[in-house]
């Protein structure tokens, strides 16, 4: 998935519209969705959807990948995941199946109506177009089989960033030092916390 940079074979103007988009999502994004910055290659576009509520990839951070090619926006770029998922429309190498990056393509669509689009599908997964044919069988027969499988999924490779992480310095800190009770406590914690985790990937690969 790697592939060659189009940066160059992108017509100037629109690697201008390209970058003058991807910094206004950056200021203002869309609920849900982060746009990672990359100043070396704006045709390899990174982004962060957080999965929607009431949602099997609620509380997941799940990192997407879309690629414009030369042709760029005459062609839809193509989308992957690059957290793993347990979903109709992706694909076990991560390939993201949806119209709007096929045939209901229109050049005057926008990354920022892509990365929205690919977040409804975690929302409103299409079984009938189905790259994953478990999942999609599932979905149809089997919704609570389903639901479990892709939140243990979810649990497993996109699991929140810690709260510490997310938070700013400021609130970081702590009046003193942590008691050495807290710490053998978080210790502990953590350490459970790694069993169960542990023992659900066990549980997963016998699925």
């Amino acid at each position: 998935m790697a592939g060659i940079s189009n940066r160059e074979n992108l017509h100037p103007m629109t690697m201008r519209q390209v970058s003058k988009e991807i910094s206004s999502l950056i200021k203002s994004p869309p609920e849900g969705i982060e746009v990672l910055p990359s100043e070396s290659d704006l045709t390899d576009i990174h982004a962060i959807i957080h999965g929607p509520t009431g949602t099997p990839y609620a509380g997941g951070l799940f990192k997407i990948r879309l690629i414009l090619g030369k042709d760029y926006p005459q062609t839809p770029p193509k989308g992957y995941f690059l957290t793993k998922i347990f979903h109709p429309n992706v694909s076990s190498s991560g390939e993201i199946c949806v119209n709007t990056l096929k045939k209901d393509w229109e050049s005057s669509m926008g990354i920022m109506h892509i990365l929205i689009v690919i977040k409804c599908l975690l929302i409103v997964p299409n079984p009938e177009s189905a790259l994953n044919e478990e999942a999609g069988k599932l979905l149809l027969e089997k919704y609570d089989s389903y639901c479990e499988r892709a939140k243990l999924m979810t649990e497993i490779h996109a699991r929140r960033r810690g709260v510490a992480a997310s938070k700013k310095p400021s609130e970081q800190e702590n009046d003193g030092e942590p008691s050495a009770k807290k710490v053998a406590a978080d210790d502990k914690a953590s350490l459970e916390k790694r069993k169960i985790l542990k023992e659900k990937k066990r549980n997963l690969k016998r699925l």
